[in-house]
């Protein structure tokens, strides 16, 4: 029976991708992001880019994701979110533990 419920568990994961605009870089936010990340049991990565987004991957349970979006568009993460783009995808797994690049 074990096997059935990790199977229907598995049918809920997704894969997040979410470029995260505004004053996000040297403030804290991936470090944020991946404490919120691993909280909500989440494994991916927040990495920086030149242009001044951060790149949010994710993967876990489709609830969970959408928690973690949440709270990227919130007030309360560091420095000024002022725009998330978000993209839905299958999990592509691999992925263990979640990364600030």
């Amino acid at each position: 029976m074990t096997g059935v419920h990790e199977n229907d568990s598995r049918k809920n994961d997704a894969r997040l991708t979410a470029w995260v605009h505004g004053t996000v870089q040297g403030v804290g936010f991936r470090w944020w992001t991946r404490s919120r990340a691993l909280e909500l049991g989440l494994v991916g990565s927040a990495t920086n880019h030149a242009d001044g987004r951060v790149l949010v991957v994710a993967e876990g349970e489709r609830d969970q994701l959408e928690g973690l979006l949440t709270l990227l568009r919130s007030d309360t993460t560091p420095g000024s979110v002022s725009l998330v783009v978000e993209t839905w995808d299958s999990p592509r797994g691999g992925i263990t533990g979640f990364v600030e690049r």
